[in-house]
């Protein structure tokens, strides 16, 4: 049966099986979803005559938000407990069907995988698989080929194996979506990490300076106790810090910023500024006007913010505030660059980056 294997966060995976169904119905593909509770996993079946390959061609996962990462998968084998490289080798061949040209494989784990065993398996598994693969024909001979895809093999368990493919311009930039980044002990708070993860995602790398370099003037809502404010100043910028709580001494020293004791909904800045950042956590919808603001405005360029997502109807509440900054931001008459992301360092909130354009 075709189908797409989707990765999200654990405990989200209803979201993202009604945001693939969603949109790629909206895109003449129909079909359904099973979420593998708690799990961070999501099973997309297209109905005939539409294939998981029509899916990865005409719905990009930059589109999406509660998908962090997804796969098309080709087949499901089992494994034995001797010469499972033979297992899936064997499977490949018999799958009746073809799939792009692939110089590489990645060996994925659930993201909450507690099974240390199944994880040091899968590292030390990776290199005989690929020589495996390679000897069969499977995978170029060449692993630094250029290649259109990627083998995917997810491991749930000793016993079983997934594998399929991603496309090279269809897949999160890190596997599973998942960046390895690291706190320093500097950082204020932990929330610093959300904001790098949003500009490592949303930002274009060969671009990166362009955006965030050059002694740009940001302003930070919600600042305390500094963590955001933390990486702005790391891009040598001018911080205004809005909060009516206590800032890191030792940030306050760097002479980069100003706080202002103040209501981060209320404050405006005096003229117009690089960036607008806010973590509050508040309504969404409250949320979602204030960027809309600040940009119809003129007061900043670019602006990252968390919506804070209800427990209930999340899905719901994110298409609420979808439609309030696309349609509040249509009716200003600028141009804009809107993309939204369930981030790996996001819990119960998405974030959110929008580039004023014209």
């Amino acid at each position: 049966m075709e189908q797409i294997l989707v990765f999200c966060r654990p405990g989200f995976e209803t979201e993202a099986g009604r945001e693939v169904t969603d949109s790629a119905a909206e895109r003449g593909i129909f079909g359904y979803f099973e979420p593998v509770k708690d799990q961070g996993l999501v099973r997309f079946y297209p109905a005939a005559p539409e294939t998981a390959d029509d899916v990865m061609f005409r719905l990009m996962l930059d589109e999406l938000v509660f998908v962090r990462d997804w796969i098309v998968v080709l087949g499901e084998f089992s494994l034995p407990e001797t010469d499972r490289v033979g297992a899936v080798i064997e499977g490949l061949r018999g799958l009746g069907r073809g799939y792009p040209g692939c110089a590489r494989l990645e060996v994925r784990l659930s993201e909450n995988n507690a099974d240390g065993d199944l994880g040091n398996f899968a590292r030390k598994w990776v290199s005989p698989l690929s020589r495996g693969l390679r000897g069969a024909g499977l995978l170029k001979a060449d692993q630094n080929a250029s290649a259109p895809a990627r083998l995917e093999v997810f491991l749930p368990d000793f016993v079983s194996v997934v594998v399929g493919y991603s496309l090279a311009d269809n897949r999160a930039r890190y596997v599973g979506g998942i960046p390895r980044l690291r706190l320093p002990a500097s950082a204020p708070s932990r929330s610093a990490l959300k904001l790098e993860e949003a500009w490592k995602v949303f930002l274009p790398p060969e671009q990166e300076l362009d955006y965030l370099g050059g002694g740009k003037k940001a302003a930070d809502l919600g600042a305390a106790p500094g963590g955001w404010t933390w990486q702005l100043v790391r891009q040598g910028m001018m911080v205004t810090a809005v909060d009516n709580g206590p800032m890191n001494a030792e940030l306050m020293a760097s002479g980069q910023v100003e706080h202002v004791e103040a209501d981060g909904y209320g404050w405006r800045p005096k003229r117009g500024i690089d960036w607008m950042v806010c973590d509050i956590v508040d309504q969404p919808r409250k949320t979602a006007k204030l960027a809309v603001t600040w940009l119809a405005e003129g007061l900043c360029r670019y602006t990252v913010f968390n919506l804070k997502l209800p427990m209930k109807k999340r899905y719901d509440e994110w298409l609420i505030c979808r439609d309030i900054l696309v349609n509040g931001l249509s009716a200003a008459g600028i141009g804009f660059r809107l993309k939204a992301r369930h981030l790996y360092h996001d819990r119960e909130e998405i974030t959110c980056f929008i580039e004023r354009t014209g």
